[in-house]
Order: structure tokens, then sequence, then C-alpha cells
């Protein structure tokens, strides 16, 4: 093994702490040494069926221990994992799982219905894989058979600049698009965030945030190098997340914003003894201060982290560390983002791309050993992201005389809503195929439950009723349930720059107003 390779952590917990917990799901724990035992004979599986260097394997499920094997048995195999997003539609899973060329799908008792419907658009699949508690429907190999039928296997050894996840994104033309990300961006995007500042160690690590996100995944790799034995739950549920830090004495935890207000308006929260958690990350979108400050006196015992970046990141660019939270310049400090992590280096662009000076708002910029490999089959979207090392984020914002980042806009028109990011122009295409709507706009208006909340601005064909019902159901036929509208206005003519371009600056400020 050349470099960082993202198995290794599984070899070493097997060989130094056999005995520890890597996986607790329910009512199954499973030792390092089982564990690794499990991804090695799941590992000679998939190569029994073909399975070689860089061969893309997908899986749709819940979160579950055996996604955590499928993670590292992919990798074990030598191949590259494909989560497929669960809240997608139909066929938006159809679409990533054919443009990837994935031949091999894993689905759990939730999604094994729907595997009829994604193959007649994904044609290349050729092997279903059943990863439920349920027997396996006809047709499926069995998950727990496939164990226990094939000996282990010697790890591939892939490592460095081989590609291990292929992570589909929203796209602004309305298709996903592939993130490929390497074994060592990822391993290194682990272990600069852990040295970047102080976390749960070894303490079990609590899995809130669905594995199918990069701010999923990513996570089991974290806690994996730090030997914290990981608690999965299959879906959040506050009640639960609050008897499961209790009883697991939980030292971290991921969540973005939603969650943490889910958790502390639950009313298990006086009475579940919290005090083991240390670590509370929170990302993935904005957070307010008021909701901040609740959350530090309601669990005083939890550093608070905040982390801003993006899939082709591996995820973390910068972290606003728990120091940071606290004491003088606390207040100007939590309007930031944090600093970079010690491998990234933010420099701040003109739209030339020249170096903006301390304090100017630009496109973000980013460099480091993280960088993603590229978009799947997209070489011109690549060249756009990526030019002499830096990755373009689209993002815009300023760096201050102190070094922390400010994120002030979304250059791509993003939607951030419940952790979800949403792409305007996506839902925008989607209603134009509506009968009814002559134009419309769609936009992220406040949400006090969601942070964010998809808006959409609509110019009426004459005599037509537009209901927000119709709207969402319409959506919700092409797109993703969570894209969909959530609200609507109407209006008589969208207001346009002299080029014609909508003025969305204009709707957001009228919003603003409500």
């Amino acid at each position: 093994m050349t470099g960082f390779g993202l198995t290794q952590p599984v070899i070493k917990a097997a060989a130094e702490r056999p005995e520890g917990i890597f996986t607790i799901f329910g009512g199954r724990r499973r030792s390092n040494a089982v564990f690794a035992d499990r991804v090695a004979r799941l590992a000679a599986a998939f190569r029994a069926m073909g399975v070689g260097p860089g061969d893309r394997i997908a899986m749709l499920a819940a979160n579950s221990d055996r996604y955590v094997e499928y993670v590292f048995a992919t990798l074990w195999a030598g191949g590259v994992i494909n989560p497929v997003n669960a809240r997608w539609s139909a066929r938006e899973m159809a679409f990533s799982l054919e443009d990837s060329e994935t031949r091999i799908l894993i689905v759990d008792d939730g999604f094994a219905g729907m595997v009829p419907e994604l193959r007649a658009p994904a044609p290349g699949l050729e092997r279903i894989i059943h990863a439920g508690d349920m027997a396996a429907p006809e047709g499926m190999d069995d998950w727990e058979q496939l164990i226990a039928s094939h000996d282990p296997v010697p790890d591939a050894g892939r490592a460095g600049d081989d590609m291990a996840a292929l992570l589909y994104t929203g796209g602004t033309t309305g298709r996903p698009k592939g993130v490929m990300l390497s074994h060592a961006g990822i391993a290194t995007c682990s272990l600069s965030l852990t040295a970047a500042a102080p976390n749960g160690g070894d303490a079990p690590g609590l899995h809130v945030a669905p594995f199918f996100h990069i701010g999923g995944v990513g996570v089991i790799f974290q806690f994996a190098y730090r030997r914290a034995p990981q608690v999965i739950m299959p879906a959040f549920d506050a009640g639960e997340a609050l008897r499961l830090i209790e009883e697991e004495r939980v030292g971290d935890i991921f969540v973005v914003p939603t969650m943490l207000r889910w958790l502390l308006d639950h009313p298990d929260l006086a009475r579940r003894d919290l005090s083991s958690l240390v670590s509370i990350r929170y990302g993935a979108a904005p957070i307010d201060t008021t909701l901040l400050a609740r959350a530090m006196e309601a669990i005083p015992t939890a550093g608070f982290m905040q982390v801003y970046g993006q899939t082709e990141f591996s995820p973390v660019v910068t972290c606003l560390a728990p120091a940071d939270h606290l004491g003088e310049g606390a207040g100007q400090r939590l309007t930031s983002a944090g600093r970079p992590l010690p491998t990234a280096t933010v420099r701040i662009v003109d739209a030339a791309r020249n170096p903006l000076p301390v304090g100017e708002v630009g496109e973000i910029a980013v460099r480091g050993p993280q960088v993603m490999l590229g978009y799947w089959n997209r070489p011109e979207e690549t060249a756009k992201a990526l030019s002499e090392g830096w990755l373009y984020t689209g993002d815009a914002g300023f760096m201050d005389e102190a070094g922390f980042l400010h994120v002030v806009d979304r250059v791509k028109d993003m939607i951030v809503t419940g952790g979800e990011n949403v792409y305007s122009a996506e839902v925008e295409n989607a209603l134009a195929t509506m009968p009814g709507i002559a134009a419309s706009a769609v936009v992220a208006a406040p949400d006090e439950e969601w942070g964010e909340r998809v808006h959409a601005v609509i110019v009426a064909a004459a005599g037509a009723e537009i209901s927000l019902e119709r709207v969402r159901a319409h959506c919700q036929s092409l797109i993703a349930g969570y894209k969909a509208p959530r609200s609507v206005s109407l209006i008589d003519a969208l207001p346009l720059s002299p080029a014609g371009k909508v003025l969305k600056h204009v709707l957001r400020a009228e919003l603003a107003k409500e």
C-alpha cells in the first residue's frame, strides 16, 4: 500500500484492538476482529462477482451496520463506493447508476421494492444484493449468505490517488454529477479535521446524518481513524438520539442545525444524561446564533465546532473550533465559517480569478490534497472547477484580518434546506413543464425549522389557477420531494435586468420583508 488507504484503520483496529467495538446497531455489536473478518469475506464475494480495481458498487439503503460494512468491503475489494441518495426520485437514482456504469446494487428491506423501477432505465445493473433482515427477494443475493460462503481475501491495497468514492450531487443543469474522491483526499480530511480541533477521541460516536451524503459517510472514516465505536441510527429521531447518547456514552456527534433544533425541543432533553458529549459538530446549513446559544447552554459539556465545505473537497474546508465560540470577540467569529484546516489553503478571487485583498467579497477558492479528482465523465465541468490545483467552489465570501472565512452568498444559487442541497435551476426546470406557469424563479426563503426553504415565485398564465399543493405534486413527480417548493408567491412579472436575467436579489429582499 502506497500512501493513505482507507482500509488501514480496519486492519489496525483488528490487529491492535481485536476485542474493541467497531459498530453498534440496534441489538448488534460487532468487534473490530469480527468486523474486519466480515469485510474481508464480503470483499471476496464482490471479487467473485467480477469487481476489479475502480469498479463501482452502489448501495441504496438506510443507515445500518451493514452500510458501514459495504463501505469498507467495497474498498477492500479494490472498488469504489457509490452511495445512492435515498431521497431522490427513481429517475434521479437510475441516472446516477447508469451514468456511473454501476453493475452491482445493494438494497435493504425498505428499498428492495424499487429494484424493478430502477432496472428498466439502468440496464447495466447485473447483480442485486439484499442487505436486509427479511428474506432476500427472488433474484437477489443474500448479504449474510455471501459472507458465510466466502473465505476472507487480502486487502486490495488501493491508496493515494486511487478513486475511493463516487458521490453524486445535484447539478445546476438538472442532472446529478459524480464527484470523484480519492483515498488520500478522504483520509487527509479525516486526519486534518482531527488536528484542527478537539473531538470525542475514541469514545463512541453517533451517526445521525445519512451515509449517502459526504457529511455522513465521511464521518465513518473520521470515527474509524480515531477507533471510536460507531453507533448507528437508521434515520434521525431526536428521542432515540438522546437515548443512545445516554446509554452508549456517546462522545461525538455531527448534526445539521435542523437536527440540533429537534434535539433541543424534544421533551426528553431534560431527563437524559448528556454529560458524555464532549464534541458537537454542526454544518451543511446556516445556523442562527439564538439556536446555537440555546444548545451551548443546554449541553455545557460539549465543545461546539462548525464545519464548512463541499463534496468536492472531501469535504471540509474550514472549521470554527470550540474555543472560537467563546470569549472576547466570539460574536464576530460566530458569523464566520472558521479558519481553513491545516491541509487547506483558501483565497478569495475576482471574476478573472485574481486574488482579492482581505475584506473584499469574491469567489472562494481552495487548494490542498483533499481536492477531488474531478467530475465523472464531465471534462468541461472539471476544467471549470479545477485549475492549477485550485478548486473554485462557486461560493462567495471574504477573509477577515484574523484569517476567518465568511461565506456571504452562493454563487450557484444553491438552497440548503435541512442540510440538503437544492439547486434552483433544477426546480425551475421542473416548474417550466407545469401547465399554467408562464415564468418562475426559485430562491431560498428563511425558515425557522429548516434554516432555508425552497420558495417559488411564479407568474401564472392567463386564467390559470396555481396552488402550492398542485405545484408540489407536479415537482415531486419529477424530482425528489425535498426539492419541491415549500412556499409559493404569485406576481405579475419577474424583475429582470437589462440583459433579461431574473434579479433574484430583488426577490430575496421582498421575502425578507415578510
